[in-house]
């Protein structure tokens, strides 16, 4: 059985939660690229420069991300009817490039490192900085965690997941300087940077998928279209429910489906049992534009045009 899907925020709800996670992304990300490039510039390490850049390539797709959360949530208008909810897919891409050739300048200079390691200097500075860096950065996935929780934000999850390979690569660069300091073992620091390189690589992979998913107008979730149905379905009045199709554009969700009702009635008495309908689907996706249309019992007609054979429900 399907686990039962969480109701969706309104749209005011979604778009502050995400304007002051944005935020603070762009505030973490400012903080820890000033702190790991002034030690990196006295220490040296490759892993510290790895990590740095990985957080300058941060704050530009935090900031990219910032806005385009803002811009998502905008009113449609003449040229854009259904909407700017797509800005934050596209933020993804965005993000995802950026990790990718993040995850190249780091791989280029752990290489260097491997070839002819360098001595790590101000090592206690290091080592300082990416136990802060990992904290801050800690934090912060937490607080994108919440707020995911309760919306369905791509850009939000395409940055916490730039976020959680920054953990993970903030504990092995510290693994590494550690290595190096204490046992002298000066290829370490240079091998880390490798490793975060490898996670970066596989973060922007899923960040590319979720935000394709989005662009390709993939369906909601099996747990939110068996709520959908079943909100449909809650009057008895309506005899059955089929075409159904959703797709997600940020915070906005599309649903298209067909029900049938008795046909005997009046034209003014379905047009009630369809608002109805809808009103009753709105209370769990209150973020959702839906177009109901009503067929007779036992004489709904086939689905038809260009999507015919799509329909799953």
């Amino acid at each position: 059985m399907t686990a039962a899907a969480p109701p969706r925020l309104a749209l005011d709800q979604t778009a502050a939660l995400t304007r002051k996670i944005t935020l603070a992304s762009v505030a973490v990300a400012a903080v820890l690229v000033s702190i790991k490039g002034g030690v990196w510039l006295i220490s040296g390490s490759v892993a510290l420069l790895a990590s740095a850049a990985d957080s300058g390539l941060d704050l530009l797709a935090s900031l990219v991300t910032f806005f385009a959360v803002r811009y998502a949530t905008t009113p449609p208008d003449a040229e854009h009817r259904f909407g700017h909810g797509k800005a934050e897919a596209f933020a993804s891409l965005v993000q995802a490039g950026l990790v990718f050739a993040s995850a190249a300048l780091i791989g280029r200079e752990a290489i260097m490192g491997v070839i002819a390691p360098k001595p790590i200097a101000n090592e206690g500075w290091a080592i300082i900085v990416m136990a802060v860096s990992t904290v801050l950065t800690g934090a912060l996935i937490y607080a994108q965690t919440l707020v995911l929780r309760r919306t369905a934000s791509v850009a939000v999850a395409g940055d916490r997941a730039h976020y959680a390979s920054d953990l993970a690569s903030n504990m092995i660069a510290l693994l590494g300087i550690a290595a190096t300091v204490l046992f002298g073992w000066g290829q370490v620091d240079a091998l880390a940077g490798l490793a975060v390189a490898a996670l970066l690589i596989w973060s922007a992979v899923g960040v590319f998928r979720e935000a394709s998913n989005q662009l390709m107008d993939r369906e909601l979730p099996d747990a939110e279209r068996d709520r959908i149905v079943e909100l449909a379905r809650a009057d008895p009045a309506i005899k059955g429910v089929h075409s159904l199709r959703t797709r997600a554009s940020g915070p906005f969700v599309y649903i298209e489906l067909q029900i049938e009702l008795d046909p005997d009635q009046s034209l003014e008495a379905a047009h009630d049992k369809i608002i109805a309908c809808e009103n009753r689907v709105l209370t769990e996706f209150p973020a959702a534009d839906i177009i109901i249309h009503a067929d007779p019992k036992g004489r709904a007609a086939p689905h038809e045009g260009a999507f015919a054979r799509a329909s799953r429900v």
